[in-house]
């Protein structure tokens, strides 16, 4: 027979919310081929796809001339506030940006950010992220969706959103020359999906 000693059983109050660490600890191992992200608390895991991956790596080509290799990121973790726990595809880091104490970059270290939209995180990159990346204040949010052919340039964050956004549809150049990147992105190799 066993005996349990209740004085001795250490419980979780109800009332506590896991951390964003221990989130993504409950998520590993991620699945090969796949990306975690927390948004708001949820977990949402999406496979990565040919089309994703080539936006990507046209984005970066054009970014590497410019600027140096450790201040460019691709899907590596960075929280944005409570419950948000991004891997954005594209990062740009400030010159000046230094990991803090735990390793980790800081989302006032996020020059630039390029989100290339997933059919099943969509509606993710379009609000919840965005407004995060707004309220941070990142100075250059862009987002490429494949499946409408459209590149959407959200900048001048402030009080939590960004108040100027230019449409452009791929083949035709991104202006970032208003912004502290200042390049113009080409977006002629971007497929669609």
């Amino acid at each position: 027979m066993t005996v349990v000693d209740t004085d001795r059983i250490d419980m979780a109050d109800i009332g506590d919310e896991p951390t964003l660490d221990e989130m993504f600890a409950w998520l590993e191992p991620v699945p090969e081929g796949f990306k975690v992200e927390i948004v708001e608390g949820t977990a949402h895991m999406s496979p990565q796809r040919d089309t994703h991956w080539r936006i990507i790596l046209a984005i970066i080509k054009q970014l590497l001339p410019r600027f140096a290799d450790d201040r460019l990121l691709s899907n590596v973790r960075i929280d944005f506030g409570e419950g948000n726990g991004f891997a954005p595809d594209v990062v740009k880091l400030f010159d000046s940006a230094r990991k803090d104490g735990r390793g980790r970059w800081l989302p006032e270290h996020v020059e630039f950010v390029a989100e290339v939209i997933c059919k099943g995180t969509a509606t993710s990159d379009y609000g919840p992220k965005k407004e995060a990346y707004a309220t941070a204040g990142v100075p250059a949010l862009l987002i490429v969706d494949p499946y409408t052919g459209r590149c959407l340039l959200h900048s001048e964050p402030k009080d939590g959103e960004y108040h100027k956004k230019l449409v452009v549809d791929f083949g035709l150049d991104v202006d970032l020359t208003g912004t502290s990147l200042d390049l113009v992105l080409k977006t002629d190799a971007f497929p669609r999906d």
